[in-house]
């Protein structure tokens, strides 16, 4: 249909070590050692040698994750960093995203630079479709015959010389953009909890929740219970 996209999310690169970079950043805060010895020396290999002395498992590096997370004392978690590429998400979508501040930084598809007009290299804008709209035939048919008069109107106005940044007047929310993002952990966890599926968040961004939770813990496995606790 037209240029109906759907969504991609992409971890592209995230703090190295990050596992040994938390127990420094915690241990820092409750040890005299220095937090160049706690990196380099051998506190964080007996840490995770040791069995969890809370009873829930895992190594005692576990019991110290656990705890930290559990107290709110997450300010630790901020020194790890998940650069990800968005792709194909709605304006609708960057709005709310954008909410987030604290803790993120964007680098967002300009609509004054690139162009959307059909002849350009996009071949036209992309759009999202909302599953409801998807759903009903007739809706989706006259959803689809709006993007492509707003196409053509976009089309017009850029025929008759008006600069790209006043022609993407006329795009709708629908209009798909591409974000690179970076966020640290404990930013993550806190949009989790407040954007994942099920807390009353919008379909589309619930779903980017997810996906983000998805590609952090298939990078890093011991953070999935903390993304469950959100």
């Amino acid at each position: 249909m037209g240029n109906e996209i759907n969504m991609h999310v992409e971890l592209l690169t995230y703090t190295p070590e990050a596992r040994k970079i938390a127990f420094t950043a915690i241990r820092t805060c409750y040890s005299p050692t220095e937090p160049s010895d706690l990196f380099e020396g051998v506190q964080y290999e007996k840490y995770q040698e040791q069995t969890a002395t809370d009873g829930q498992g895992g190594s005692d590096a576990d019991r110290l994750f656990r705890h930290i997370v559990g107290s709110g004392h997450t300010s630790t978690m901020e020194h790890i960093n998940f650069t990800f590429a968005l792709e194909g998400v709605s304006r609708v979508l960057l709005a709310q995203l954008t909410r987030h501040r604290a803790g993120f930084s964007f680098s967002v598809q300009s609509q004054r630079y690139v162009s959307d007009a059909s002849d350009k290299k996009k071949g036209g804008f992309h759009y999202v479709v909302p599953p409801k709209i998807a759903d009903i035939p007739e809706a989706a048919e006259y959803y689809a015959e709006l993007m492509e008069n707003l196409q053509a109107a976009y089309d017009k106005l850029a025929q008759l010389g008006v600069p790209r940044e006043d022609a993407r007047f006329v795009l709708p929310n629908a209009a798909s953009t591409n974000i690179t993002m970076t966020a640290n952990l404990r930013a993550l966890l806190t949009f989790y909890s407040k954007r994942r599926p099920g807390r009353g968040a919008q379909w589309e961004i619930a779903q980017l929740a997810e996906k983000l939770r998805q590609e952090v813990v298939k990078a890093e496995p011991w953070l999935d219970p903390f993304f469950e606790q959100a």
